[in-house]
């Protein structure tokens, strides 16, 4: 659904209505990192015995985000230590079947909008919070997503046939290699290990603060993505936001930054976790030219580009 502000402001004292009054009149807004379709606001919301606050507004949302947004609260009514604090939610607004939420606007973020040497470091703690908060909650496997990476490469082949890209000739050769090794590489990814939870869109517009732009711990919204995975597919997610600034990369490493975050909270780091990194990098960087219209700057292919030679001579 995309984003109808008639829509939003027609359906707005009914959701003043679902919330008891507390919720103000809305601004509505759509951010310029936003992909989806939902109608986005901010508002004031009073209590009585405290003090008004900011707050966001979000519908619809899916199940999947209204789901983990309100299981990841306190139960004491304190914010939660790695999602926004949840005011109000609902499945419906009047005759649509719109599920909504009304969560803390938080001050700081989010962090894409300037960048800081310490980012990484924080979102990579907040997402291994996230796996620790979830951490005994039950994994169904057949949640886990299934890329079919064979059309992914063909597709690649074919974008690399078809348009002018940089290092057309590297590019090819490097596709090719892996389209060789295809069996292999799918493989080892498949048997990885998917009975926990990732957050499964971790970036740096996801990644907000309550403390501060620049230290403090790191709020992880939008959680429309949420599903059984490893946790080296958020870690290479996030690396790959830096594949086009490889100064930053050299500088924080997101699979490195995650894994210690892990340890120091008692979850298990395999041994092998950095070659499970390698193949996820592999597979997702020889793919990157299938994707043009997001993927497609010059700076991000060539980062792309290196990243899989140098994972292809380390395999």
């Amino acid at each position: 659904m995309h984003h109808d502000p008639t829509l939003a402001k027609n359906l707005l004292p009914t959701l003043q209505k679902a919330c008891d009054g507390h919720l103000g009149e809305v601004s509505w807004f759509r951010a310029d990192w936003q992909r989806g379709g939902a109608s986005t606001g901010r508002a004031i919301w009073t209590s009585s015995g405290t003090s008004p606050r900011e707050v966001i507004v979000k519908f619809p949302v899916v199940p999947r985000e209204l789901y983990w947004t309100r299981r990841l609260q306190n139960a004491k009514g304190t914010p939660p230590a790695v999602v926004p604090q949840l005011l109000a939610s609902g499945t419906s607004l009047g005759n649509y079947d719109l599920a909504w939420i009304v969560i803390e606007r938080l001050p700081y973020g989010p962090l894409g909008l300037r960048w800081h040497k310490n980012h990484i470091e924080r979102i990579a703690k907040a997402a291994a919070t996230f796996q620790a908060e979830t951490a005994d909650l039950p994994v169904a496997e057949e949640g886990q997503r299934v890329e079919d990476w064979a059309t992914l490469l063909d597709q690649s082949r074919a974008s690399l046939r078809d348009n002018s890209i940089a290092s057309g000739p590297a590019w090819t050769e490097a596709v090719k290699r892996v389209q060789r090794t295809h069996d292999d590489l799918v493989e080892r990814w498949r048997a990885r290990d998917t009975t926990h939870w990732i957050h499964g869109d971790l970036h740096l517009a996801n990644a907000l603060s309550r403390d501060s732009a620049q230290s403090g711990d790191v709020i992880l919204i939008d959680l429309a993505e949420v599903r059984p995975g490893h946790w080296t597919e958020d870690a290479v997610y996030l690396e790959r936001q830096l594949w086009g600034r490889p100064d930053r990369l050299d500088a924080t490493r997101p699979v490195r930054e995650m894994a210690r975050a892990r340890r120091r909270m008692s979850l298990p780091v395999r041994k092998d976790a950095h070659e499970l990194a390698d193949v996820r990098r592999i597979l997702m960087a020889a793919t990157a030219p299938a994707f043009l219209s997001t993927e497609g700057h010059p700076r991000h292919l060539a980062g792309a580009l290196s990243q899989l030679q140098t994972a292809l001579e380390r395999l």
